[in-house]
């Protein structure tokens, strides 16, 4: 996709901007299962806008992530890490009319994998985007501020342009902290442009 490219479905492929209605329940954005997950508390807010600045409602966004100490729940996991039994690691929401979102999640940890000695990924959550058609989903990874990880992470660092990657890294947001609960984060997700969120290939 170019940076100036617009995403316009076709008629086939909208399937109404009502996502929300039967499909997403409010509990669902809450991965912490009422403050019952282990690990470090988050509130993680932001925007979903087009390259011109225009909010996208009612789009699905979809997170996934480790627990807090690095393991996911898959089988293709076999980090000796713990499992967190009131953890799923994935939650889903809704945009609301201004392209709003909001998650309550733990930080997730660092992780080690095989892609080279001493390999380490940072503290990572996925996103994914539906909207405003089923068939159009965009694909990213947020990044924590301060990480000193992210300058060995080749995933990360496979966006070439520095202004690029630095859009992958969310802000801490004192609007966004709830007091005496968790910290608060802010990740806009801005879906073209020259000064759009990178994307990864996804099929």
């Amino acid at each position: 996709m170019s940076a100036d490219a617009k995403l316009i479905p076709s008629a086939t492929q909208t399937a109404g901007p009502f996502f929300h209605f039967g499909l997403l329940r409010p509990e669902w954005a809450d991965l912490t299962h009422g403050g019952k997950a282990q690990g470090e508390k988050i509130s993680l807010e932001g925007r979903v806008t087009d390259g011109d600045g225009a909010p996208l409602p009612d789009a699905i966004v979809e997170i996934w992530q480790a627990n807090a100490a690095g393991r996911y729940i898959h089988k293709s996991d076999q980090h000796n890490a713990p499992l967190d039994p009131n953890f799923t690691g994935r939650g889903q929401t809704f945009t609301d009319s201004e392209g709003r979102y909001r998650f309550i999640t733990i930080r997730p940890g660092e992780y080690p994998w095989s892609n080279h000695y001493n390999a380490w990924r940072p503290a990572h959550i996925h996103f994914s985007v539906f909207g405003p058609a089923f068939a159009t989903r965009l694909v990213t990874q947020m990044y924590f501020p301060g990480d000193p990880l992210l300058e060995y992470d080749p995933v990360f660092n496979c966006t070439a342009d520095e202004r690029a990657r630095r859009r992958l890294i969310s802000i801490f947001d004192w609007e966004t902290t709830v007091p005496a609960e968790a910290l608060g984060y802010r990740f806009d997700i801005i879906l073209s442009g020259r000064e759009g969120t990178p994307m990864e290939n996804w099929r």
